[in-house]
C-alpha cells in the first residue's frame, strides 16, 4: 500500500476528496502522512491512535472501517451525496481482493454501475486478505499478474492509429477492437459488463506509474475500476515469505522476523483445532467451515490433513452459514468457526437457515468478550444477545480449555442449534478429551457461603473465583456457580443455591447479554440482581487486561463491586 498510498495524496487532496480504506488495515502509510507520524507508535494501544480509519482521528479520513467489502457501497453513497449538494469532489475506494469476493461488494458493483455516477474503485490483487484469499474471484483476478501480452497490443494499437488519416471513425473501430481482445484476455471484462470502466491490472509498487495513470483517470466520467497487483509484505523478506503470519504479528525481532516473546500456553483457537482435529479423525460427519480465518481460528493443520473436509469460502459469513445449514441437513456435522465480530454479519442466515429449522449446526464463535488493540469494530460484545435471540440455539461458554474439549464433545452429539464463545488468549489448563461431554444447561457450584450468589461464565469464572479470594480475607462469605451454559441456564443448580443479593459477571455488553438472561430468569423471584460487565457503548482498543481493568472486570474491580453491594 505505501506507493499506492504516496500516489493517491499526490494526485488528490483527501482534505476535500474522500479517500475509502475497505477494512483499513492497509491506512498506515495515509495516517502517517496526514499529520499522525508522532503519534504512529501509539499505534492500537490505550488511549493511541486507531488500527483503523477514524474519522475523529482526522478530516482525512472519510468514514469509520474495520469490516471488509464496505468500501464500494460507501463510495457510490458519498457520489450520490456529492451529486445532490452540486459539489466537486472526487471519491475514491481502496479494497482488496479478498474483501471483493464478499457478496457485498458485488451489491454495490451491480448499484454503482447502473447509477452511472463518478467514482473510482482501486482494486488491489495480493492474493491475500487475513489468510491466502480463496475464491474463483480471486483466481481470476490474479491469473494474467501482468498482461504483457495486452500491454503490448494497447501500445501498438495507439501507436498504429496515430498514424491512419481516418479520425473518429478510426478510433471508434480501433475501441471494438481492443473491447475483443480485452474480453478474451483481461480479467476486466466483468467489470465492464456490471458498468465500470476496466483499467490495468498494473504494478502497484510502479509509483511514477501509478501517479500517471491516476492523473489520467483523475478527470474521466463514470465509474471506473483501477486494477493494480502487489505484493503483501513487499520490502520485507520476512513478510514477504510468511504473509498470513505477519498479517497481525506480536513484536518481533526485525533482522530474523522472530517472536520477541515464547509462548509457552496454548490458546482457545490452537485448542480448538487440535481437539476438533481429533474428533474429525473419529467421525465423518464433521466438517469445518471458515470466512477467512483458518490460521487465526486454528484450524490450518485440520485443512492439511482432512482438506476434503474443510472449507474456507472467503469473506462471505452469509455463505458459510447457510452452506452449513444444507450441510447439516444433509447428514452432516458442520462446525462454523468465524470471529464474533464477523459472525454477526449472518445474523438472518443464523436465523432462518439454521434456527429455523432446528439444524445441528455448531458456531464456533471465536474472539468472544474484549479482542483488544483492534478497537471498536473488532470487540466481541454482541454475540450472547445476537445468539440468545434466535428460538433453538443452545449457548455455551468455556471456563478454561478443558471445558472447552468437553462443550465440543457435547456439541457433536447434540442434535440442534450449538455455539460455543471463547476468547482471545492464553489458558493454564490443557484439554482431556477422555473426559465426558456435559449435560445441556450443566452447571457447576465452586464456592459455597451465605452474603451473595455469584454468577460468572466463561473466561470470567477465574477471574471471579480470584476476586472471591481477596473477600475471604475480609470475612465475605459468597456463593459462586459456574455457569457455563447461557442459554439454558442451569437453573436448577441457580434456584437450589438462591441468595438475597446476586450479582452476574461477564464479559459482554451488560445491558443484553448473560445478566439479563439472569434477570429475567427470577424476575419473578424477591431477589436483586446486579450486573457486571462492558457497558452499553462499544469499547476502545487497548490490551485486554487493560480494558478489563478499566471497566471493572479485573480481580480487584469486581471485588469493589462485590464488596459495595454485598457489604
Amino acid at each position: 500500500m505505501v506507493e499506492l498510498t504516496l500516489a493517491l495524496h499526490y494526485v488528490f487532496s483527501f482534505s476535500k476528496d474522500r479517500l475509502i480504506w475497505d477494512v483499513g488495515h492497509q491506512s498506515y502509510a495515509h495516517k502517517i502522512l496526514t499529520g499522525r507520524a508522532d503519534k504512529f507508535h501509539t499505534l492500537r494501544q490505550l488511549g493511541g491512535i486507531s488500527g483503523f480509519p477514524k474519522t475523529l482521528e482526522s478530516i482525512y479520513d472519510a468514514f469509520d472501517t474495520g469490516h471488509a467489502s464496505t468500501s464500494i457501497s460507501l463510495a457510490l453513497g458519498m457520489a450520490i451525496a456529492r451529486d445532490l449538494k452540486k459539489e466537486n469532489k472526487k471519491i475514491v475506494a481502496v479494497i482488496g481482493d479478498g474483501a471483493m469476493g464478499g457478496g457485498l461488494s458485488f451489491e454495490a458493483l451491480n448499484y454503482a454501475g447502473a447509477e452511472k455516477r463518478d467514482l473510482l474503485v482501486i482494486l488491489n490483487s495480493n492474493e491475500m486478505s487475513i489468510s491466502e484469499t480463496v475464491g474463483s474471484l480471486s483466481k481470476y483476478l490474479n491469473k494474467l499478474i501482468t498482461l504483457p501480452i495486452y500491454m503490448k497490443f494497447r501500445e501498438d494499437m495507439n501507436s498504429l492509429i496515430k498514424r491512419l488519416p481516418l479520425g473518429k471513425k478510426a478510433i471508434k473501430i480501433s475501441h471494438k477492437i481492443e473491447e475483443g481482445i480485452k474480453a478474451m484476455i483481461v480479467p476486466g471484462i466483468l467489470f465492464e459488463e456490471l458498468g465500470f470502466r476496466y483499467i490495468g491490472p498494473i504494478d502497484g509498487h510502479n509509483i511514477s506509474l501509478l501517479i500517471k495513470t491516476l492523473k489520467n483517470i483523475k478527470e474521466q466520467k463514470g465509474p471506473i475500476l483501477l486494477h493494480i497487483i502487489t505484493k503483501k509484505g513487499k520490502g520485507y523478506k520476512m513478510a514477504e515469505e510468511n504473509p498470513e503470519l505477519f498479517h497481525g504479528s506480536s513484536p518481533f525481532e526485525i533482522k530474523t522476523g522472530k517472536p520477541l516473546m515464547k509462548q509457552e500456553q496454548k490458546t482457545y483457537s490452537q485448542a480448538f483445532g487440535e481437539i476438533i482435529l481429533a474428533l474429525a479423525k473419529e467421525d465423518r460427519r464433521v466438517v469445518v467451515i471458515t470466512a477467512a480465518m483458518v490460521s487465526g481460528c486454528g484450524i490450518s493443520n485440520f485443512f492439511k490433513e482432512l482438506p476434503e473436509r474443510a472449507f474456507d469460502v472467503g469473506i462471505c459469513e452469509e455463505h458459510a452459514v447457510t452452506m452449513a445449514g444444507a450441510m447439516a441437513k444433509e447428514g452432516l456435522k458442520p462446525f462454523v468457526c468465524i470471529y464474533s465480530t464477523f459472525l454477526q454479519r449472518a445474523y438472518d442466515q443464523i436465523i432462518h437457515d439454521v434456527c429455523l429449522q432446528n439444524l445441528p449446526v455448531v458456531f464456533m464463535v471465536d474472539r468472544a468478550g474484549i479482542v483488544g488493540e483492534d478497537g471498536e469494530t473488532h470487540q466481541g460484545l454482541f454475540d450472547l444477545s445476537y445468539l440468545s435471540s434466535c428460538p433453538n440455539m443452545v449457548l455455551s461458554s468455556p471456563r478454561n480449555l478443558n471445558e472447552l474439549g468437553r462443550l465440543v464433545k457435547t456439541a457433536l452429539n447434540y442434535n440442534g442449534p450449538f455455539a460455543i464463545r471463547y476468547p482471545k488468549g492464553l489458558d493454564k489448563f490443557d484439554y482431556d478429551l477422555s473426559l465426558p461431554p456435559f449435560a445441556i444447561g450443566e452447571g457447576e457450584l465452586l464456592e459455597e457461603g451465605k452474603n451473595c450468589l455469584i454468577l460468572a461464565t466463561g473466561c470470567m469464572v477465574d477471574i471471579a473465583m480470584e476476586a472471591i479470594a481477596l473477600l475471604k480475607k475480609e470475612r465475605l462469605s459468597l456463593s459462586l456457580i459456574n455457569c457455563r451454559f447461557i442459554k439454558p441456564l442451569p437453573e436448577d443448580l441457580i434456584l437450589k443455591n438462591i441468595r438475597r443479593k446476586i450479582i452476574t459477571i461477564e464479559d459482554h455488553n451488560v445491558s443484553c447479554g448473560f445478566g439479563s438472561a439472569v434477570s429475567k430468569l427470577l424476575s419473578d423471584k424477591n431477589v436483586m440482581v446486579y450486573s457486571l460487565g462492558l457497558p452499553d457503548k462499544f469499547i476502545e482498543q487497548g490490551k485486554r487486561n487493560e480494558l478489563l481493568e478499566k471497566y471493572g472486570l479485573s480481580s480487584q474491580g469486581i471485588a469493589h463491586s462485590i464488596r459495595k453491594i454485598c457489604v
